[in-house]
């Protein structure tokens, strides 16, 4: 075998890891109620979604992962609302710093997730994180956070997903908790082409949670109910 065929099939054997994951770590969470023009237009909704937004709450989140089964790792994502006849909840777009992580996701999932590289660093209660394409900045922010904690679930911000990926539709419903304290978005650049831009919308909630875990099952599958 050629040795590049090896390392092929070696690194495909180190990214598999079947659900289900638990996770732990940090994030901010910025809940948006988002109007049905602009999720349409301007949310980069793929083609299965077009037309088919139902309302709901949106997240915007960023994570940083610091144990999972495939490691280390941080992500970006938009869940814009709720989709299709059984009001479930999508992910949209998604950015994430590991290739590990990207494979199983929409493997395990049928989470869309994409790799670029991240820096998050800390400064007197601010998180400060950038995501980079090529020499290119697509997504900056500095985000403040403080107060008194108060316990976050998944009972009170729910999340039940239907994905779909290579024709197949993915129903997982993630649970989790953690400790969260108010924030507040200081500064955001975002380049449109990569990611909806959501600097001229104000969240109706911003938290950050420290610490969280958080548990990805086995998805169920089939086909949407009409």
């Amino acid at each position: 075998m050629p040795e590049n065929h090896q390392i092929a099939k070696d690194l495909h054997l180190v990214l598999k890891s079947p659900p289900p994951w638990e996770l732990s770590g940090e994030g901010i969470i910025l809940v948006f109620r988002f109007k049905k023009e602009w999720v349409e237009s301007l949310a980069l909704l793929p083609k299965h979604l077009k037309g088919k937004f139902k309302g709901g709450l949106g997240y915007v989140m960023l994570v940083n992962y610091e144990k999972s089964p495939v490691g280390p790792y941080h992500e970006l994502l938009i869940i814009p609302g709720k989709f299709r006849k059984t009001k479930k909840q999508a992910i949209t777009k998604i950015y994430v710093d590991s290739e590990a992580s990207a494979q199983n996701g929409r493997n395990n999932w049928g989470i869309p997730k994409e790799n670029l590289p991240f820096s998050w660093s800390k400064e007197h209660g601010k998180d400060i994180v950038e995501i980079k394409s090529g020499d290119k900045v697509i997504f900056s922010t500095e985000i403040t956070s403080g107060g008194l904690p108060f316990p976050v679930t998944t009972s009170i911000l729910p999340i039940s997903l239907c994905q779909t990926w290579n024709r197949v539709k993915f129903y997982t419903k993630p649970t989790g908790s953690g400790w969260g304290k108010l924030a507040r978005v200081k500064k955001m650049e975002i380049d449109p082409a990569f990611f909806p831009d959501i600097r001229n919308i104000k969240p109706i909630l911003a938290v950050k949670i420290n610490p969280f875990n958080i548990k990805f099952p086995v998805p169920t599958y089939g086909d949407e109910i009409i």
